[in-house]
């Protein structure tokens, strides 16, 4: 039976997202995820980037689903005459990273940060993420999907196509920070690990042990947490405070489900937001060209730590574009972050003699890792780092279950393309905040008022909703200003 991907993904409901496809676990049958793992590697073949029976590395996060989808994964690897190689259940980066140093693919399955009920498969080349050109040769292909193999409503009638598990890729992911950072960089903080279902768990312990900080564990859940370092729920602000009142942390940290998307609070139990913690990150570096989506803390600019600073749509797969782009002049060291903190490394780096190589995807370990180092090495605590910066705050909301295309909808009529108009009638619209001066449409629609504060609205890169970026001078009025625009979203959204 022949399949045409791109039709798959209307008839499964399991769509492209950043860097691979996402949808319900209900809709992720084994058949649809054997179509997408073999599209990846047709693709492959069709481009030379595989060689014969080469190996092709598989890893998952901690979700109930994710390893019945690798399985999957390694029944169309082994279908392809390829070998799948089980890495287990370790972070996106870490398996990304063994796949440079091996020059092998590799795919992930994960969901990141959406709920229990989602899940999803990352797609590394041997280069790196799949970026949207890749995307769109993988979605054009027609995959020959074989009967026997799968029962009627679609499962693999064999389970055991996985193999037993090897610890390469997680080792080598250790190591890399063990061997970069200083020895004992760490020593003397007491520093709480906010564990839950995150997939860094027990690997970023033993890293942060191994450098000389002491770690108390916290929040260890045997069933899947959905934790969204862009949008931190109210019962993960409640706990870092609670867990800083009973044991008084020098920080606590954290990660979302697969471990490239960093958290990291002060000495108060406050999470930091993640485009400021990627701004320490690639002060530590000493990175000198900052590549970073348009809804980033502006802070970036106006600190003047980095040479350049280059503005991208977002999603990790246009960073890394404009990354690749930057890297040309060999002279410059190039990282790039996310709003959600994830930090990518195009270069690699030399800092206090010690060399770091290149890893082109996002990783929550060296930013957690950088930003305690920052606050050490300037004898300060993390609220102290904090306040070096330039008093811009952000604060982020979503509309969920909002498809893309209402979001879509809901914005073209936000901007028709006369400015004039435009300005008046958003300023209409958000009477509470104040003047609209300017609109950038390079991702959505972000608006700078006459009193310097942002809103930015755009659809969810991998998810049915409508997300809401705010940026003041407090953090107290960043938030509130999130909330006035979402009152005014779900107010003017219904009308659509």
């Amino acid at each position: 039976m022949e399949i045409e991907i791109d039709n798959l993904m209307l008839q499964s409901g399991v769509q492209f997202g950043t860097s691979g496809v996402r949808g319900l676990v209900t809709d992720m049958t084994d058949k649809v995820c054997w179509a997408y793992v073999t599209a990846f590697l047709q693709y492959l073949q069709q481009n030379n980037l595989i060689m014969p029976d080469s190996e092709v590395g598989i890893a998952g996060d901690l979700r109930s689903s994710s390893e019945r989808i690798m399985n999957a994964a390694a029944a169309a690897v082994s279908d392809f005459g390829l070998k799948p190689k089980n890495y287990g259940t370790i972070p996106s980066p870490a398996i990304a990273l063994f796949g440079l140093k091996k020059e092998i693919p590799t795919i992930m399955v994960t969901g990141s940060n959406i709920p229990d009920d989602r899940n999803g498969i990352k797609f590394n080349t041997p280069a790196g993420e799949i970026l949207k050109a890749d995307e769109l040769q993988i979605r054009g292909q027609i995959v020959e999907v074989p009967i026997e193999p799968f029962l009627e409503d679609g499962s693999l009638k064999n389970a055991g196509y996985l193999p037993s598990k090897l610890n390469d890729a997680n080792e080598f992911y250790i190591d890399r920070y063990l061997d970069f950072f200083p020895e004992n960089c760490l020593k003397e903080l007491n520093i709480g690990l906010y564990q839950h279902s995150a997939v860094t768990r027990d690997c970023l312990q033993t890293i942060l042990e191994g450098l000389g900080a002491k770690v108390t564990s916290l929040g260890r859940s045997d069933e899947f947490i959905s934790v969204d370092t862009e949008a931190i729920r109210p019962e993960d602000v409640a706990l870092a405070k609670q867990w800083n009142a009973e044991f008084g942390f020098d920080a606590i940290v954290s990660t979302d489900g697969d471990g490239d998307r960093p958290l990291v609070s002060d000495e108060n139990g406050c999470w930091l937001r993640g485009d400021i913690v990627g701004v320490f990150c690639g002060q530590y570096l000493k990175i000198d060209t900052i590549v970073t989506p348009v809804s980033s803390n502006s802070a970036v600019e106006k600190c003047g730590f980095f040479n350049k600073v280059s503005r991208t749509k977002i999603g990790s797969p246009y960073v890394i574009e404009a990354m690749q782009h930057a890297s040309q002049d060999n002279k410059n060291s190039v990282g790039g972050y996310e709003a959600n903190g994830g930090f990518l490394l195009e270069t690699d780096i030399n800092v206090n003699n010690k060399k770091l190589t290149r890893l082109p995807t996002r990783d929550a370990v060296i930013v957690i890792v950088s930003v305690l180092i920052l606050a050490q090495q300037k004898q300060q605590t993390v609220s102290e780092l904090l306040a070096t910066l330039p008093s811009r705050y952000t604060f982020s909301g979503r509309l969920k279950a909002f498809p893309t295309e209402l979001s879509q909808q809901y914005l073209s009529k936000m901007v028709t393309g006369d400015l004039k108009s435009d300005l008046k009638s958003i300023t209409k619209l958000f009477d509470k905040v104040g003047q609209a001066t300017a609109i950038d449409t390079t991702d959505g629609v972000r608006i700078t008022f006459s009193n310097d504060e942002v809103v930015h609205l755009r659809p969810s890169g991998n998810a049915p909703e409508l997300r809401c970026y705010n940026e003041a001078a407090t953090p107290q009025r960043a938030e509130e200003l999130n909330s006035i625009c979402m009152a005014v979203i779900k107010g003017s959204a219904s009308l659509i």
